[in-house]
């Protein structure tokens, strides 16, 4: 019946696109990757693939195949890589993805005593999952999620590590920056700066800009928060950025942070994790140590 090796090869035949390129990867003949795929489905008694030329397309039994091997498969690694760490006398890997682009700073004051203190433990910090690490951490490809914004599931447990509040950085000449606090409508001759996030996923737009129905003269995406600041310094636009972080920049910089709006934009860093693995103790050490440590970010 349905086996690992099956779901392999129908996870690398999508990958690849030829049976022959994913038999080559799987370390297989091509001949063996059909005919274990063809008694397979006469096991089950239902197709796999369909036929159109040269390609092959995933029926909709196929499709529930692969949707089953990109979920058990990571789970599987998972499983094979911390027996093997524990037969070596090893801890294992904490895996951490980020969905904050400026928490990167941060997370290497949380890493350094981490690692001095779990020693039989390896750090991997994984930056591709910045839209994507729900889907990650059910996956198993990450243990830990760095986010500002969690979504609560069943099976996943968000904790708060600290308190900061979303502000708008401006160069110290700009008209803005002796400002107590911003309006809305003062942005609309800016050029608003942000990192490559959709509008509805950032808080200057759903909490400050759309429910004043307001829009920036133009808004441009810069992935990396260095070139962020530089452009604001040298007056080609404004961004919104954690207090905290804008304040490490400030001086040396020229860099003011203005409050949006009279009462400011609090948010609140979170780190998520599967609820199974909350008895994990190097993990849930990492969560105290990022609690007590971001009293002082």
């Amino acid at each position: 019946m349905l086996e690992r090796m099956h779901l392999a090869i129908v996870q690398e035949v999508e990958k690849q696109g030829s049976l022959t390129a994913a038999a080559e990867v799987l370390c297989l003949t091509q001949s063996a990757l059909s005919h274990s795929m063809k008694k397979l489905e006469q096991q089950l008694g239902i197709d796999i693939w369909l036929r159109e030329g040269r390609s092959l397309r995933l029926t909709q039994a196929g499709q529930y195949v692969l949707a089953v091997a990109n979920r058990v498969l990571p789970q599987l690694a998972l499983a094979e890589e911390r027996l093997h760490q524990f037969a070596q006398g090893e801890r294992g890997t904490l895996r951490i993805g980020m969905e904050c682009h400026p928490c990167y700073q941060w997370l290497l004051k949380i890493v350094s005593p981490y690692l001095a203190a779990w020693p039989d433990v390896d750090v991997d910090v994984k930056q591709k999952f910045q839209f994507g690490g729900i889907g990650a951490l059910f996956g198993y490809e990450i243990d830990l999620l760095v986010t500002p914004d969690p979504l609560h599931k069943p099976g996943l447990h968000f904790e708060p590590v600290f308190d900061y509040e979303q502000v708008l950085v401006v160069n110290r000449d700009h008209p803005l920056a002796d400002a107590g606090y911003i309006k809305p409508r003062q942005l609309t001759g800016e050029v608003l700066i942000t990192y490559p996030v959709p509008t509805d996923r950032l808080d200057i737009y759903t909490r400050f800009l759309m429910p004043a129905g307001i829009s920036p003269r133009r808004h441009k995406a810069i992935e990396t928060t260095d070139i962020m600041l530089q452009m604001v310094a040298s007056g080609r636009g404004v961004a919104a950025l954690p207090r905290w972080l804008v304040q490490e920049y400030a001086k040396k910089m020229g860099l003011v942070a203005v409050r949006l709006g009279p009462r400011g934009i609090g948010k609140q860093i979170h780190l998520g994790a599967r609820e199974a693995d909350l008895d994990i103790d190097y993990l849930q050490a990492f969560i105290d140590l990022a609690r007590r440590s971001a009293r002082q970010p």
